[in-house]
């Protein structure tokens, strides 16, 4: 597996392309010098997560033949303030689901995502607290 990357600016953006040929925008905001033209490297590790555990998530919902409509994901977090580098000590990832959904399949499926399958979480779970919750359709659970 190999990933190029390619400096487009003579600042901090960067195309990165997959094998595939896929592409994404890796840049910095004006405040560090880029031109916010992508997300920060950090920012595409909390994305990397949300679609790691996305992925894990509807693969299992689907499997328990669950009826999904609608699955989003907001995810907050915080960087150490102090040291150098700067790595992650707090996530909260809340996953938003609509659909004629049980709630006891639901629940497992995060679950078994940020416990046991999502790779990304479990590199960031060693620096970080992960915390999780999810709605169905509208009602709010913690895990």
């Amino acid at each position: 597996m190999k990933i190029q990357l390619k400096r487009l600016d003579n600042a901090f953006h960067f195309l990165a392309t997959n094998e595939a040929g896929n592409e994404v925008h890796l840049d910095t905001g004006p405040e560090e010098g880029g031109s916010g033209q992508g997300a920060g490297p950090m920012q595409a590790v909390i994305m990397a997560l949300g679609g790691c555990s996305g992925i894990d998530i509807v693969s299992i919902l689907k499997k328990g033949r669950q009826d999904l409509r609608a699955f989003d994901t907001e995810i907050d977090y915080e960087r150490s303030k102090t040291d150098v580098p700067a790595l992650f000590t707090r996530i909260h990832v809340h996953y938003i689901f609509a659909g004629d959904l049980k709630a006891a399949i639901v629940r497992r499926a995060v679950d078994l995502s940020i416990h046991k399958y999502c790779s990304v979480a479990k590199i960031l779970e060693k620096t970080a607290s992960i915390t999780v919750s999810y709605s169905i359709n509208g009602t709010r659970y913690d895990l």
